[in-house]
């Protein structure tokens, strides 16, 4: 009985172990929305499991496989039709050091919408094809799922769904958002921090320092006794916190957090920002001054005149409002740049930047003998005012390139953004060695080390974006120029040329057998595996099955770093047989060798999936890559391996595939 047992525990134990190597990261749930009579939208949400991502449906060429959604063209042509894109909400975009480019993906989850109209009224359901690549940090996944939206059952019929406003208004996929994301703890800290920062740059500003010896020492000579002087302080310090939490406040109360990202995301609000960033940086350069009407000035002193709590709060707000010039632009740029986060981002962005500037307050109410060790109001403020509008100059055209982005105009390309901002930065250095004056700046004899040292560091900023003009990928720099596939001038990065590795002691290529193809580093390889095994059985040598895919980034890791080395390729390139099957081959089978699969009764209809369903069968998983060595008669003759980074041991292991067949 006990032998039983343990025979049937270890017999369970070998099935969920080898489910285990299944891997399913992403799970779907569809829905219907009713938009009107004939109007719909087809919602696919994706759950994607922690430390998995998976990519936008906008990728730049030679990158990963974007996300792709594929209806039946006969079934939408007699029943339904598309109407636009399918849209996605929010997605992450990072540079990635494989693809040396930066790319858009989803985290935790995401969510697409297909809007379409209704044609035949009688429908019952509707299937859907989805593609798409989802990796964590060691491998990559190239899943295709099929989900159905049932029409006629009681939860998603579409005749029976209470018609209601959808979440959030769809846009261009381009834009890129349909739904504004929640934000998390760390991403508030993020904001939080940013926005401090932004604030304590303000402080440094003409319209913001002068006012911090003269407001402290008001503060406590004006009051009775010193306890009662360090209480007005902070409570002016409070005020100030108060009224840009405010402004926070409004932002999200008055447009919502989704109102506010879709028009934070759109061609016009980014249009809106350059143009008021370039009046704002004209205006810290010194060419005009913004200023308040006068009366607004005036109503908010008297109020401060009022004495007590309420004259306080109204010296807090005068601050704000004299100060408009130096503090608008930047606190403006926080809160717009925070609102596009959705929530109670804007709040905690202000939250932030009002904490900066409330602190000098507070900490030299406390400790007045500190405001001696201040630095003496000068020519050193302006500067700092003309480094910020050099500053607000740059990104305004990071705006500007959004919308050249969405509207496809291709103007300003990445190569042309570079070249305008190592014309900006390498002319803010300058300003900084003395050698441009501007309309403020007082005579300068001689430069300060701290400014010294400003300026290398801008100069050196700007001589190391400089070969981003002909593809460097600027790691410093990702996701503020335009994506590399933008990048008309070299495109594949500096100095890329294909190594030419293949048969190197004679200098020239073999003939290619036929079926075959130069792999990587030319190495003679095999799309389709039984003319791989063919041409095996004819040069009597071992096969090496290599599972793959077009956008897998560990694969081209091990092409990359490990097969380079100069005994790993001898072994591919003299004695094996490669025979590289692709699992995000999208071209379509012959209709005659489409099948069922054995998995999950889907019909197999490309390459990939073909090859995909091949190893999931044979090895139990589906993770890229994967590698297996078999005999000419197509028999596994060593242990199949993944991802293996160590030379050394992947060398072993191909060592010992070899001697295996050989002692055949």
């Amino acid at each position: 009985m006990k032998r039983n047992i343990l025979s049937l525990f270890i017999v369970l134990f070998s099935i969920f172990s080898a489910q285990a190597q299944i891997l399913d990261p992403v799970k779907w749930e569809t829905k219907v929305e009713k938009l009107s009579e004939s109007e719909y939208n087809l919602i696919f949400e994706a759950d994607i499991e922690e430390h998995w991502h998976m990519y936008s449906q906008e990728l730049p060429e030679g990158g990963p496989m974007p996300t792709e959604f594929i209806f039946d063209s006969i079934d939408t042509v007699d029943n339904f039709k598309l109407i636009g894109k399918v849209m996605e909400s929010p997605y992450i975009t990072a540079f990635d050091k494989v693809f040396e480019m930066d790319l858009n993906y989803f985290d935790y989850e995401a969510t697409f919408t297909q809007k379409i109209e209704l044609i035949n009224q009688d429908l019952k359901d509707i299937s859907v094809d989805i593609a798409f690549q989802v990796c964590d940090d060691e491998k990559c996944l190239y899943p295709q799922k099929t989900v159905t939206f049932k029409l006629n059952g009681s939860e998603t019929s579409l005749n029976e769904i209470i018609k209601k406003e959808p979440e959030a208004t769809i846009q261009d996929a381009n834009s890129p958002i349909s739904k504004a994301p929640e934000t998390d703890s760390k991403s508030l800290w993020s904001i939080f921090f940013t926005a401090f920062f932004l604030g304590f740059l303000v402080l440094l500003t003409p319209c913001v320092f002068p006012m911090i010896p003269m407001t402290v020492s008001f503060f406590t000579k004006q009051s009775k006794t010193r306890g009662q002087g360090i209480r007005n302080a902070l409570l002016y310090g409070f005020f100030i916190i108060v009224i840009y939490t405010l402004l926070g406040t409004a932002v999200s109360a008055m447009f919502g957090s989704n109102a506010m990202y879709e028009f934070s995301t759109g061609v016009t609000f980014n249009m809106i920002m350059f143009i008021a960033l370039l009046v704002f940086a004209f205006s810290f350069l010194g060419a005009f001054e913004i200023m308040l009407p006068n009366s607004w000035v005036n109503k908010v002193d008297s109020g401060a005149n009022r004495g007590g709590i309420v004259g306080i709060f109204f010296m807090a707000l005068a601050l704000a409002v004299v100060s408009f010039s130096c503090t608008f632009p930047i606190a403006g740029t926080a809160l717009l740049d925070a609102a596009t986060k959705g929530g109670i981002a804007p709040i905690i962005s202000m939250l932030g930047f009002s904490s900066a500037i409330a602190l000098p307050f507070a900490l030299f109410a406390f400790f007045p003998s500190w405001l001696n060790s201040l630095p003496k109001s000068g020519g050193w403020l302006n500067t700092v005012k003309v480094v910020l509008g050099f500053l607000e100059l740059a990104f305004a055209f990071k705006f500007l390139s959004m919308v050249d982005l969405v509207l496809e105009w291709h103007f300003l390309e990445r190569e042309v953004f570079l070249a305008i901002w190592i014309a900006i930065f390498g002319t803010l250095g300058l300003y900084l060695l003395g050698k441009i004056r501007l309309p403020h700046d007082s005579p300068l004899e001689h430069i300060s080390v701290g400014r010294l040292c400003m300026a290398l560091i801008t100069l050196a900023f700007t001589v190391y974006m400089i070969p981003g003009l002909w593809g460097a990928p600027l790691k410093l720099i990702s996701g503020f120029p335009p994506p590399m596939s933008t990048n008309s001038e070299s495109p594949y990065g500096v100095g890329y040329t294909k190594k030419q590795v293949a048969n190197a002691s004679s200098g020239k290529h073999l003939d290619l057998p036929e079926g075959a193809h130069y792999g990587p580093h030319d190495i003679v390889a095999f799309h389709d595996y039984d003319t791989g095994l063919a041409y095996a059985k004819k040069v009597n040598k071992p096969v090496m099955l290599d599972f793959t895919g077009i956008t897998c980034v560990n694969c081209r890791k091990m092409e990359e770093q490990v097969w380079i080395d100069d005994r790993i390729f001898n072994l591919l390139n003299n004695e094996l047989v490669l025979i590289s099957l692709y699992v995000d081959d999208r071209r379509k089978l012959p209709a005659s060798e489409q099948y069922e699969s054995e998995l999950t009764g889907n019909k197999i209809t490309t390459y990939g999936h073909k090859w995909l369903e091949y190893q999931q069968l044979n090895y139990n998983t589906n993770a890229q890559p994967l590698y297996v060595i078999q005999n000419t008669n197509g028999d596994d003759i060593s242990k199949a391996v993944a991802y293996t980074p160590n030379v050394d041991e992947y060398y072993d292991w191909l060592v010992q595939g070899v001697e295996a067949f050989k002692r055949q």
